[in-house]
């Protein structure tokens, strides 16, 4: 992690415009292709949703913006950030989960399996106080949905990313899986949300599932 430079930065003025908001968040919502991968989990009997998990947070911790964070003492950037997702429990309740984002993908589906069995076993929703580094991550695989709205601090407003995907479609010979970011716009913009759906659908298209 290291503290950003505010007056060198070169968002320093898209920083001060839209801190300044009330509600400075926004979200984007696409559809991504996932015909590949859908057939490569279900060659290898991989999990599809840590695949996706894996994909949506390899894809955050490719850019920078999405790794900035708010601090009263300022800007930080952090080497990587972690996804802290949901898991359903019993009577269709939900609890918060954390994995470590690691870039081997066998060895993170492993500490995801560890993590998803201790918070379905010990249900909770709080994350760890004071820290930041984490990613937002929910599935709604019961509706395809357009547009999706999250709940956020307001005050002081929090800057955490929120990314989301839902229910699987086929169009034609496609598998389409509807994607959600949402960022804070004063340390991110669309140019950078663009980025993030570019590099989630290149993984998704090239990535090797094993066995």
């Amino acid at each position: 992690m290291k503290y950003i430079d505010i007056k060198t930065w070169p968002r320093r003025e898209t920083y001060r415009f839209y801190g300044a908001l009330d509600y400075p968040h926004f979200n984007v919502c696409a559809d991504m292709d996932i015909t590949a991968l859908h057939r490569r989990c279900g060659r290898s009997g991989a999990s599809l949703f840590k695949a996706i998990l894996y994909g949506v947070s390899l894809a955050a911790n490719s850019i920078d913006e999405f790794r900035y964070r708010i601090r009263k003492s300022g800007i930080v950037l952090h080497e990587a950030v972690h996804p802290s997702f949901t898991v359903l429990t019993q009577d269709n309740l939900f609890s918060f989960c954390e994995a470590e984002f690691i870039r081997d993908m066998t060895e993170f589906f492993r500490r995801t399996d560890d993590a998803v069995s201790y918070a379905k076993k010990n249900p909770y929703l709080k994350d760890e106080p004071e820290r930041d580094d984490y990613l937002y991550v929910s599935s709604l695989p019961w509706v395809k949905f357009t547009s999706i709205s999250h709940p956020i601090h307001m005050h002081p407003v929090d800057c955490i990313p929120r990314l989301s995907w839902g229910k699987f479609s086929s169009e034609g010979n496609r598998v389409v899986m509807p994607l959600s970011a949402q960022v804070h716009h004063g340390l991110a913009d669309g140019f950078h949300v663009g980025q993030f759906f570019s590099r989630f659908q290149e993984w998704a298209e090239k990535v090797k599932m094993e066995p």
